[in-house]
């Protein structure tokens, strides 16, 4: 994200001498990506961001992965994964459910109502989709208050916890890679452009940082490392707080985005996935569908068409909407449906035909759409309800709603 933004107490100059009303001389850090050559942020520390005091490893938990064999689509119940809706004793970092994943991105579920430990990803970038709840995001930089329909997108190594206000759904998306706007939506310099559905007016950056004193204190680091998808975990002793930044500059920084802020783009006839792109990352993208007027056309069918994932998995997550059409159907709030490359999918029996002259869908579900295959997590084997691959076969006694008129009336 190219939007400049100066927070807290910076020298002048960069590089040069930044001294505290004692005369002590700060630490400046460069966090930046793609060695040198693009995004950064220039972060000045009262302590020495390299200090460690003790490090040892931390089980980051069940990260396996099962191939999808038999190839079949999918409907996950994310909700059944956390009877207890309090979220008592879960954290949105230690206590996340791996539903699917590749060596490119993993989609993990969680309903968090402690705070987490501090964390620093040192694989990718972070999207946290909150479905339900509120929460406070401190991070390195400063806060961002989350609330339903945010994306809080945190930048691979930033240390951050996440502070539950309420029980709180989140639906996480962990690249091995950063994630950003779609390059199509930026000019040459960066900015979004007149076409693109969301302007920096509504990305919310992080409020001022605040220096906390205090003893040692743990981070969690997830790293590359032996174990499962490359990944391991350890915990790094800082002998300081790790919030100890006066100030800073940049482009490389967390932000927010409601998803209430993006204007769909809609035409005639049925508009494809990419008109819904809000992010992408290294063989993924993000998208998400909003209430919307839908096509205008006289002789327009507002769901989509049938169609085949050639090159791409699609996986779209529920977290909004009127599904009275879905009762008893299976698929509502907190479902996941997976359409695996190599199966051709589209409308439930019916839905076709009752979508003609509908001219609004009042819907909310975040997509993402990977261009590897997917492999199921133990969260994903533990609420896949089974029977969603025959529900194109069994009409309405499908697990996926037939009578819907939204767009996984669907996918």
């Amino acid at each position: 994200m190219a939007h400049y933004r100066s927070a807290g107490h910076v020298p002048p100059k960069r590089h040069t001498q930044h001294r505290g009303p004692d005369g002590a001389l700060y630490y400046e850090e460069l966090m930046g990506e793609e060695g040198f050559s693009s995004d950064s942020s220039l972060l000045y520390h009262r302590h020495l961001p390299s200090a460690v005091a003790e490090v040892h490893p931390w089980e980051v938990g069940d990260l396996t992965l099962t191939p999808l064999h038999p190839l079949r689509p999918l409907h996950l119940r994310t909700h059944d994964l956390f009877p207890d809706t309090t979220g008592s004793g879960v954290d949105a970092v230690t206590g996340r459910r791996l539903l699917l994943g590749n060596a490119d991105v993993r989609l993990s579920y969680v309903l968090a109502g402690e705070a987490s430990p501090y964390y620093r990803n040192a694989i990718g970038d972070e999207c946290l989709y909150v479905e339900s709840g509120s929460a406070l995001v401190e991070t390195v930089f400063g806060d961002i208050e989350a609330g339903e329909g945010d994306y809080v997108i945190v930048p691979r190594a930033t240390t951050f916890r996440v502070l539950p206000h309420s029980p709180t759904r989140f639906y996480v998306i962990e690249a091995n890679s950063h994630i950003g706007p779609p390059k199509r939506y930026l000019s040459r310099f960066g900015q979004l452009l007149e076409h693109a559905p969301y302007c920096e007016r509504d990305l919310r950056g992080p409020t001022p940082p605040r220096v906390v004193e205090g003893g040692p204190t743990d981070v969690l680091i997830k790293h590359r490392g032996p174990g499962p998808g490359g990944i391991a975990g350890t915990v790094h002793t800082l002998p300081h707080h790790p919030f100890d930044v006066v100030g800073w500059d940049g482009c490389l920084y967390p932000y927010a985005f409601n998803v209430s802020d993006f204007e769909p783009i809609t035409g005639r006839v049925h508009q494809p996935p990419p008109a819904h792109q809000v992010f992408e990352g290294h063989n993924f993208v993000i998208c998400n569908f909003v209430p919307r007027k839908v096509d205008y056309h006289p002789l327009s069918i507002p769901v989509p068409y049938y169609h085949s994932n050639v090159d791409s998995d699609e996986v779209m997550f529920y977290c909004g909407g009127d599904y009275e059409a879905r009762k008893g159907s299976g698929i509502g709030q907190g479902s996941i449906s997976h359409h695996p490359g190599g199966h051709p999918h589209g409308p439930q029996p019916g839905a076709y035909e009752r979508s003609i002259g509908v001219e609004f869908f009042d819907e909310l579900a975040v997509m993402v759409d990977t261009f590897r295959p997917l492999e199921l997590g133990e969260g994903g084997q533990a609420c896949d309800d089974g029977v969603y691959a025959y529900s194109w076969s069994r009409g309405s006694q499908g697990s996926s709603g037939e009578g819907t008129s939204g767009e996984e009336g669907r996918r």
